[in-house]
């Protein structure tokens, strides 16, 4: 039992790093956690009297059960979507919630676990372990099964994907986000006066049938109508983050990471917003490309 209990310290000196592994692997903290604790039962049940580097070796059984999460998702199809109609009355999106809290603790953006998901589980993998924990190539690809240059080959596919070229107009492109992430602040905070602001008076919101209960109207004219909708949705408006969507600023609503719905943005030259077009059927989110804005570089 000496050896076992050892283990387990040692482990659990571990812990916190592992975790914070996962949860940048599968974008959750109950995921992670469920990673973590596979991981020591499958460490507790292995012959570990010859590792000679237990950290090391805690690390690789987490990332290839993370793994093993990431790729059952993509053989199913797994979808993060729920019913957004019912995500006001979430008291997760009221009061932090684990996932909020450990977003705020990894200094990690809700943005980028976003854009992550959009990323094959290899690819996530090598960007996340690469560019967010310093791991060398070498043994990214003995944990993925790849030769280092390919390991580094995944991390760079997955940096192109989540950074967008550099903008034609980038004065313009900075304005535009300068306005949106202005107008997630004052919905957030329900705002009124400064909705008013931010909103052309003959301003359109058009939402995706399947984001609204019956009786809802799928377009909103006039930004009093607008400002006053959006106060009502100071919830959703905290799960916000702003990124590019199809190298426009916009603004995808994803709790704990998850993408619920995208927000495209339509700024005219008075740097008013003109259109906000809400998307939550599925395949127009798959359609989409999502980036992380510059400040997030």
């Amino acid at each position: 039992m000496g050896g076992v209990e050892t283990l387990a310290r040692q482990f659990e000196d571990n812990r916190h790093r592992l975790h914070s592994v996962a949860f940048h692997l599968l974008g959750s903290t109950a995921d992670a956690e469920d990673a973590v604790q596979t991981a020591w039962l499958k460490a507790s049940r292995a012959d570990f009297a010859a590792v000679e580097n237990l950290p090391g070796w805690f690390t690789t059984i987490t990332v290839h059960t993370a793994l093993d999460q990431l790729r059952k998702r993509a053989r199913l199809g797994e979808q993060s979507l729920s019913a957004m109609a019912g995500l006001d009355n979430d008291p997760a999106l009221s009061s932090p919630g684990s996932d909020e809290q450990l977003l705020r603790s990894e200094a990690v953006s809700r943005a980028l676990l976003v854009v992550l998901d959009r990323l094959s589980p290899a690819q996530r993998a090598a960007f996340v372990l690469h560019d967010v924990f310093d791991l060398p190539f070498d043994q990214i690809g003995d944990l993925l099964d790849r030769s280092p240059d390919a390991a580094k080959k995944l991390a760079s596919r997955a940096r192109a994907q989540l950074h967008a070229e550099p903008a034609a107009e980038p004065r313009r492109r900075a304005e535009h986000l300068e306005v949106v992430t202005a107008f997630l602040a004052a919905s957030r905070g329900g705002d009124i006066p400064a909705l008013l602001q931010l909103l052309a008076p003959d301003v359109v919101r058009r939402v995706d049938p399947v984001l609204v209960p019956a009786g809802v109207p799928t377009d909103l004219r006039g930004a009093a109508d607008v400002a006053k909708e959006t106060r009502n949705f100071t919830r959703r408006a905290r799960a916000g983050a702003v990124l590019l969507v199809d190298g426009v600023p916009g603004i995808a609503i994803a709790p704990g990471g998850r993408l619920l719905a995208v927000l495209r943005i339509g700024i005219g030259d008075d740097r008013r917003i003109h259109t906000i077009d809400i998307a939550g059927d599925p395949d127009r989110l798959r359609a989409m490309v999502l980036q992380l804005p510059e400040t997030e570089r």
